[in-house]
């Protein structure tokens, strides 16, 4: 199957079937976000009209810290959907990545597909995308082309190894990857996120990542879309068995998405993806240590519709942030990065294994 063909099954894929990671036999989620408490404030001495969302990242202004992750592109089909999300971030004032472009790489009838991102949104903060296993086959030239295709202002390098293990046509040669994203980091003609798609980074991995040069890390956690998920539906179609015991076996691995921000929280600005699904979540991500969120699961079907349906959901997400922060006595993001926070059961005990404090104000900072 091509590249272009695979891209449109794995949209429709997470339409039509259940791809979330899943916590076995709790009710709780995998994210790890219901493990964690925002210490309520009945003193708020602050006026909820006059909150500050904006912030500030790589350079762009954001009027809320919210992008819709990277989805699609790279099949004639995804065009429309690109154009829809595009045209949300554009009317909201937040930012938005493309998904691989390695089908455009390859095949450059397929541009239009990705391009029609800068075309629908002229203002945004736009992000590229491609994968690390890609990277030396594309050179520094073909990462080029990926900015120049939709004026990015950054390039996204996705790390999707369980993926590529599960699925049969999956690059699975990992060796070289952090010699060729330092190199990546040192000659692109724009910053360097690099991110994982549905497992956790973990805290060594995160200062190699920041050592090699990347401007930020978006942790791409476990909780939201599970591709081994999306493997086994696709292994289930093709009657093929063994990918599809893979991709039972491993789809809920990974680190969650609240203990990899915890995780990430080094040097560099750090986007919380996988399983943000309501603005508590964001301020959630926030508190723990990140910059910003990547939301992408929750907007497909509304793409699907039209871009109303997209705005109407993502101001849902800010009406909800708003009313976070109010109650936490916030009036602005960074303010509500140092504000008091509980964390408890699995996701006190990762960390704590993990090495970092979880004591009176739940640090995100602090490694033993």
């Amino acid at each position: 199957m091509s590249t272009s063909e695979r891209k449109i099954e794995h949209l429709l894929l997470c339409v039509e079937k259940d791809v979330e990671a899943h916590k076995s036999n709790t009710g709780l989620r995998a994210s790890g976000f219901d493990d964690i408490d925002l210490v309520h404030n009945c003193l708020p001495e602050i006026n909820k009209n006059n909150l500050y969302l904006e912030t500030e990242f790589l350079d762009k202004k954001l009027r809320a810290p919210i992008l819709i992750a990277s989805m699609t592109g790279g099949h004639p089909d995804t065009k429309a959907v690109n154009a829809t999300l595009a045209s949300a971030a554009e009317e909201l004032g937040i930012g938005i990545g493309v998904g691989s472009q390695r089908a455009a790489i390859e095949d450059p009838s397929m541009e239009d597909s990705f391009r029609v991102v800068r075309d629908k949104a002229p203002n945004a903060f736009i992000y590229g995308n491609v994968g690390a296993a890609q990277l030396n086959e594309f050179g520094i030239d073909g990462l080029e082309r990926a900015v120049e295709m939709i004026g990015a202002d950054a390039m996204a390098i996705h790390l999707n190894f369980l993926q590529e293990a599960i699925q049969p046509e999956g690059n699975v040669d990992a060796t070289g990857c952090l010699t060729a994203i330092k190199k990546v980091c040192e000659e692109l003609s724009v910053p360097v996120i690099v991110k994982e798609t549905g497992a956790g980074i973990a805290h060594n991995q995160a200062l190699a990542i920041s050592e090699a040069g990347a401007s930020a890390i978006d942790v791409g956690g476990r909780g939201g879309t599970s591709w081994a998920g999306v493997e086994t539906y696709r292994a289930q179609k093709r009657g093929d068995l063994l990918s599809e015991h893979l991709g039972k076996e491993f789809w809920n691995w990974g680190i969650p998405t609240a203990v990899s921000i915890v995780e990430s929280s080094i040097s560099i600005p750090v986007i919380a993806t996988g399983g943000i699904r309501s603005g508590i979540d964001v301020a959630k991500s926030i508190a723990l240590g990140a910059s910003l969120c990547g939301i992408a699961l929750p907007l497909v079907a509304p793409a699907l519709k039209g871009q109303k349906d997209v705005t109407d959901r993502l101001n849902l997400i800010i009406e909800e942030l708003r009313v976070a922060m109010f109650l936490c006595g916030c009036s602005t993001i960074e303010e509500l990065g140092n504000v008091a926070l509980v964390i408890c059961g699995s996701t006190k005990e990762f960390l704590v294994q993990r090495g970092f404090e979880t004591g009176k104000f739940a640090t995100k900072r602090y490694k033993t």
